[in-house]
């Protein structure tokens, strides 16, 4: 079988999200989808006793969670997990490659670290194998239509100036794949839905600073090794401007995140009637007429 595509530099990635905290984070997004864990996790009637929260920067997410009332002992994991303070219990880890037993966690989440993982399908099944029986994974990344404004106006700036593009923005996930990949990682009962929060900048500069305080610049592998033509930035802020603007001369930049929730197997989960099982017909339930297949209905 081949080897999964390296489309991040990981080294590059944690080397990006350690100046981001040199730097001062930007921390505008993860506190917008810790609110939303709040919410979340309050439709589900559960009490989780065990908890990993995998790769989250930050603490925003545990104290969301260490609030809620329904969680028990909490545990940051991820490179960056001894880099909060000292009010919750932490393991270095890599998203790759977990070191959790098998069916020893309750409740996994995650917030906006997911995207970067090489072999997404494979952090998945390593999930849903530590999750108990009817254990929860609950995770929100960074989906494909994000940045769409940054990552068009930078192709038609190199074009023009440099005479071809090199990948400035991270490919991400599509809406539409993250189901099936729960379904092959093994996850019943999968959940996915996007939300889309349009964030208003004075300058496409601007826009750039926050991002690198969020440790979310460009970690492609096969990015362009030179720096950025000064002429090419130039054409770059002029180009986002002449298409992303308000009437108000501020500029538009989208941020797709992708929410995403799975079970792992259990009995007492909620099965699926099997074909031709249903006692009552959809026609009586509706009050119409059935037509069989290839009968015309009249006028």
């Amino acid at each position: 079988m081949a080897p999964n595509p390296t489309i991040f530099d990981r080294a590059l990635l944690r080397q990006r999200q350690h100046r981001a905290r040199m730097l001062g984070p930007e921390p505008f997004l993860l506190d917008r989808v810790a609110e939303d864990f709040t919410e979340r996790l309050a439709t589900v009637l559960r009490h989780f006793d065990r908890v990993v929260d995998l790769g989250t920067p930050g603490d925003a997410l545990l104290r969301t969670l260490a609030a809620s009332g329904k969680t028990g002992m909490l545990v940051a994991a991820g490179p960056l997990a001894m880099s909060g303070n000292g009010a919750f219990a932490r393991v270095v880890a890599d998203e790759e490659s977990l070191p959790f037993a098998n069916g020893s966690l309750d409740l996994v989440t995650s917030a906006l670290v997911l995207q970067f993982v090489n072999d997404l399908p494979g952090t998945m099944i390593q999930i849903r194998r530590a999750l108990r029986p009817d254990g929860l994974l609950l995770a929100a990344l960074v989906g494909g239509e994000s940045l769409t404004e940054l990552r068009e106006a930078f192709a038609v700036a190199e074009s023009e100036v440099e005479g071809g593009i090199s990948p400035r923005v991270a490919p991400f996930a599509d809406i539409r794949d993250i189901g099936g990949l729960l379904q092959r990682a093994g996850f019943t009962l999968p959940v996915v839905d996007s939300d889309r929060l349009t964030v208003r900048y004075d300058s496409v500069f601007a826009l750039m600073r926050d991002l690198r305080r969020m440790g979310a610049t460009n970690v492609l592998n096969e990015r362009r090794r030179t720096p950025l033509r000064r002429t090419t930035f130039q054409r770059l802020g002029e180009i986002y401007a002449e298409r992303y603007a308000d009437p108000d001369g501020r500029l538009r930049a989208t941020f797709e995140i992708v929410w995403l929730s799975g079970w792992a197997p259990h009995e007492i989960q909620q099965k699926p009637l099997k074909p031709g099982s249903a006692s009552h017909r959809l026609a009586d339930a509706l009050g119409v007429k059935e037509i069989s297949t290839g009968e015309k209905p009249e006028p």
